[in-house]
This record gives structure tokens, C-alpha cells and sequence, in this order.
């Protein structure tokens, strides 16, 4: 049996494979197909490891040398097989673990190039699939999964849409490299700000906290790490281009940025954002509870449509809320 090594040399270009694991590859898959045609042809079949296979890096003659025993049983040494003995199913089960193996490699190199993604943002376009409930994202050299839990409610997902994704995770499936990404993840939001405000990057303003309802309202809490630098105004950018950078990315999502305060009162305040806080104090430190007074018209702009507004700043500042109007205090 031969191998044409112009062949492999092909391979070893086309998917970067080295020549040596390539011929390693070659050998075992003639190794198992030994043993495949001599369970078929009712041999008795060797263990796979005691099955010697070798495949000449010059001329591409394979040997393969079976152990030989006496009447008793014993090793005595190793036999050559003739391989065109092999047959049609032990041929097609060297093509297999060939195929297989180069297929486990090439899903290795994918899965090695998008486990430093996970955490990030990617870009990719929307493919249709077999499942209308499961968006499929064209990455590139590999497709990744946008599920129903990680989809934005009311979001379209058109065929051919470009669009940005948080990667979740990134693991070895049963049919090669699974990648799944998102559009509700918090750090969705985060990652988009990142690449708008290069000062975050930079360490000189930082994100501390971020509470999200995706496809209606993200709050995020921002400080300076140096003095003189405005972190509110820095995300917000001139006339605001870049929060309506992020807010384009997702589909006008509505984002309040705030300033973070490590008094947990005044972060509150912050928090309430858009409604305007007259008065907040602490009921129970232990347990966090803050109480934070607002003027009666603005009551309802502090809780928010279906109480949004305070659950989102409890969830951004950990506190537990409780809002009232500045009329309480006269009764």
C-alpha cells in the first residue's frame, strides 16, 4: 500500500497541518482499520496497540506488522500483512479516522482562536437555520448560536444583518466548535462602551457597576480614576455621540449614565436618574435599605413604567429602595 505524498504535502499547506502529524495520522488510521478487516474476516484480532504500523516519509510504502505467536501462544516475533488484504471496510475505516482527525483538528485551531474571545464583542452576519428560534451568526470560519434567552424581545434578526454579539461561551460539540454569543448580556453594553470611550481602555475612567433589561433601559455607574477628568461626561461624549453610538448598536436601547458614589446613599440618588432626588438616607446599613424622597410629581418618573427606573438602580447599587414622595414628610 502506497500514499501519495504529494498529497500530503497539499494538506500540510492547505489546512497548516505539520508533515509529521499528518503521516502519525495516516498510521493510526491504518492501524484501526487492521483491526477492523481481521475482526470481519474472523482473524484473531490484536490488541490495536500490538498492531505496528509504518509509513515511509520517503517513498509513502506503508508496513504493517502484526505480532506472530507459536502454538502456545507465545510472541515470537511480528508478521507483515499484505494490505491490499485489508478490504472495502477496513479502507473505508482508515478514510474515516483521517477524516475525523483532520476535521479535530481544524475544529482545535477554531476553538484556540475564539477562547480568547469569550468575554468579547464579535461581529457577524445573520444566517437563517433550520430553527426558526435559533439565530445562527456567520463569523467567519465558524458559525455561532444566538438562542431564544439570549435574544432581545421585539429585536429583528433579518438574514444578512450585520450585527454585534457578546460571546458567552465557546466549547467542543458533537459536531464540531459551539459558540454561544448574545444580545441581553450586561457586558454586551460594557464592551460597546469600551470601544467608543477610549479612556476606558486607557484605566482613566472606569465602569464600576452595570444594570440592564435589555431592549429597554441600561444603567451604567462610572468614575474617574484621575482628577479633573469628568467620567460622566466622558462616556456621554460631545452632544452625546458616543452613548448614541451604544444605543444604536442596540437598537435605541435607553442608557443612563451615572456617577458612582462609594456613599451608598448618594449613589442612590444618582441612580434614580432621570427623576431628581430632593432627599435619601440610610434605614439599615446592615441590610442596605435606603429610603430616598422625591417631589410628588416626579414620583412616578422615579419608580418608573412597571416600577423599570427603580428596579434597575437598586440592581446598579445593590440597595434596597424605597421611594417616596417629599409629602410624606408633612404628614
Amino acid at each position: 500500500m502506497k500514499i501519495d505524498l504529494a498529497m500530503l504535502r497539499g494538506l500540510e499547506r492547505e489546512r497548516e497541518i505539520p508533515f509529521e502529524e499528518l503521516a502519525e495520522i495516516i498510521e493510526q488510521a491504518i492501524q484501526t482499520a487492521y483491526v477492523r478487516h481481521a475482526e470481519n474476516q474472523g482473524l484473531p484480532v490484536p490488541p490495536t496497540e500490538d498492531v505496528r504500523v509504518t509509513l515511509d516519509r520517503r517513498s509513502g510504502e506503508i508496513s504493517v506488522l502484526v505480532p506472530e505467536h507459536d502454538d502456545e501462544d507465545n510472541v515470537i516475533g511480528e508478521a507483515y500483512v499484505t494490505t491490499d488484504e485489508f478490504g472495502r471496510v477496513a479502507s473505508s475505516a482508515a478514510k474515516q479516522v483521517i477524516n475525523q482527525r483532520l476535521r479535530d483538528l481544524s475544529d482545535d485551531a477554531v476553538l484556540g482562536q475564539f477562547k480568547d474571545k469569550e468575554g468579547q464583542v464579535v461581529s457577524g452576519v445573520i444566517q437563517q437555520g433550520p430553527n426558526p428560534r435559533m439565530v445562527h451568526i456567520d463569523l467567519g470560519e465558524v458559525e455561532a448560536i444566538l438562542p431564544p434567552e439570549e435574544q432581545v424581545p421585539g429585536e429583528d434578526y433579518a438574514h444578512g444583518t450585520r450585527v454585534r454579539v457578546y460571546v458567552t461561551s465557546v466549547s467542543k460539540g458533537l459536531k464540531g466548535p459551539q459558540i454561544v454569543v448574545s444580545r441581553t448580556h450586561p457586558g454586551l453594553v460594557r464592551k460597546l462602551f469600551e470601544r467608543e470611550v477610549p479612556e476606558l481602555g486607557e484605566g482613566l475612567v472606569e465602569i464600576v457597576s452595570l444594570a440592564r433589561e435589555a431592549g429597554h433601559r441600561s444603567k451604567v455607574a462610572v468614575r474617574a480614576k484621575q482628577a479633573g477628568i469628568n467620567a460622566k461626561g466622558t462616556c456621554i461624549g460631545e452632544m452625546g455621540s458616543r452613548v448614541r453610538a451604544v444605543m444604536s448598536e442596540l437598537g435605541e436601547e435607553k442608557i443612563d449614565i451615572v456617577d458612582y458614589s462609594p456613599e451608598l446613599p448618594k449613589f442612590v440618588a444618582n441612580a434614580l436618574s432621570p427623576a431628581k432626588v430632593t432627599d435619601v438616607f440610610m434605614i439599615n446599613e446592615t441590610l442596605k435599605q435606603v429610603r430616598a424622597l422625591v417631589p410628588d410629581f416626579q414620583l412616578s418618573l422615579a419608580i418608573g413604567k412597571e416600577g423599570q427606573n427603580a428596579r434597575l438602580a437598586a440592581k446598579l447599587t445593590g440597595a434596597k429602595i424605597d421611594i417616596q414622595p417629599d409629602s410624606i414628610m408633612n404628614d
